[in-house]
């Protein structure tokens, strides 16, 4: 997947009420929620529009379940593990565990093995902890095993702020993570596995003649969201990781440490409501977008394109793409060989004078050197514009 150009430190346009001293108001400041900690981002410009204490590693209770579906849609993927693979289950995977008494649960038990496919929505939907423990048996051998997946593929994410000793987020001193952490896996998640993100969306999930209920109740009441999980511990209060889509625009929230579920669902509304409101995601180059096609000296042709390789995502105050101003800066001379993606120059982007967006320019082709009297033709002209240049 191609890695974006992305503007993130917007903050000259969003922690503050205008763009400079005076300036017209665009945006006014984030809600101030009733949580620990909180988090909003833009999950296609990775723009944050909206954060407290959200590097502080809080303990995640079910929000844990998140990297176990995305360590076990990994492995799908890779083709590793498919959705029919039968699963054993283990005494330790046995929903009478007394480490789950009172935890939310599959309902799975030994001598009755279960597929893979019933598995992760035993995860996702009825958020059940024997569903980890299983998952994570069949994948790692044990939990230990296991939870260093889950580490690895949090580095790989680069989720620095977390630390998972288990697969189902009951409690651990060591067992932590962040709210930016929490947003990172949510948008990996949807970027990285679409098909196993729509588990996310489904309402209902019966297993062993016991039907259980999406507990994201939000999804029910919004239908711009799609997913992702809940959470609660009495140490970690009540949690929400949540995306939504509205014309366009996916927002991805992270509440942590609330008093209800209620509360969860209302901080959670308001996050994302302010985000939708006054924000808008651009799609403002595709990718191998040209810009120019600047003269090359001593190449096997004269002029060369210029641009972007890759997409170009911004985040903007509502309304404020029509005020973009482009500034474009090549370097003064350029001479072949020149490869595909080396840099040339710079681009920038600001509205009223503050830059939103800047990346470097690059050649789009390559261009290989020009013949022998060729390259002397282009010195000799190159050395005649240095004069006029100069005068």
């Amino acid at each position: 997947m191609k890695k974006l150009f992305q503007f993130v430190a917007l903050t000259v346009l969003f922690a503050t009420s205008g763009l400079a001293a005076g300036a017209e108001t665009l945006v006014p400041s984030p809600p101030e929620l009733s949580a620990t900690a909180y988090f909003l981002m833009d999950a296609n410009s990775g723009a944050v529009l909206a954060e407290h204490n959200a590097d502080i590693p809080l303990p995640p209770a079910s929000l844990t379940k998140m990297m176990t579906a995305y360590v076990l849609a990994n492995e799908m993927e890779a083709g590793r593990v498919k959705p029919d693979d039968m699963v054993v289950v283990s005494e330790n995977a046995w929903s009478q565990n007394p480490v789950f008494a009172g935890s939310s649960l599959m309902w799975i038990e030994p001598g009755k093995d279960v597929s893979i496919s019933d598995l992760e929505r035993g995860i996702v939907i009825s958020s059940g902890n024997d569903a980890t423990v299983a998952v994570a048996e069949y994948l790692a051998g044990s939990e230990a095993v296991f939870a260093e997946m889950m580490n690895t593929q949090a580095q790989a994410l680069g989720m620095k702020g977390s630390y998972f000793v288990n697969s189902h987020g009951l409690p651990h001193p060591d067992h932590v993570v962040t709210a930016r952490d929490l947003a990172t896996l949510a948008t990996a998640m949807i970027k990285n596995f679409p098909e196993h993100y729509k588990v996310y969306k489904e309402s209902e999930f019966t297993y062993n003649g016991i039907r259980q209920y999406n507990r994201n109740t939000l999804m029910s009441e919004d239908p711009s969201v799609d997913g992702l999980k809940t959470g609660h511990t009495k140490e970690a209060g009540y949690c929400l990781v949540a995306s939504a889509e509205r014309r366009g625009m996916r927002l991805v929230s992270v509440v942590m440490g609330t008093a209800s579920t209620k509360a969860r669902k209302n901080e959670t509304r308001s996050l994302l409501n302010y985000g939708f409101r006054f924000f808008e995601t651009v799609d403002l180059y595709p990718p191998m977008h040209e810009l120019a096609q600047p003269r090359i000296w001593k190449g096997q042709q004269d002029y060369v394109p210029v641009g972007l390789l890759e997409a170009t995502v911004l985040t903007l105050p509502r309304g404020k793409s029509k005020d973009l101003q482009t500034t474009l800066e090549l370097d003064p001379q350029l001479v072949a060989p020149l490869a595909e993606g080396d840099r040339v120059g710079n681009v920038s982007l600001s509205i009223d004078g503050d830059t939103v967006f800047e990346a470097p320019v690059v050649a789009l082709v390559a261009v290989e050197p020009g013949g022998f009297f060729s390259r002397l033709w282009d010195t000799i002209l190159m050395w005649i514009a240095g004069i006029f240049a100069a005068s």
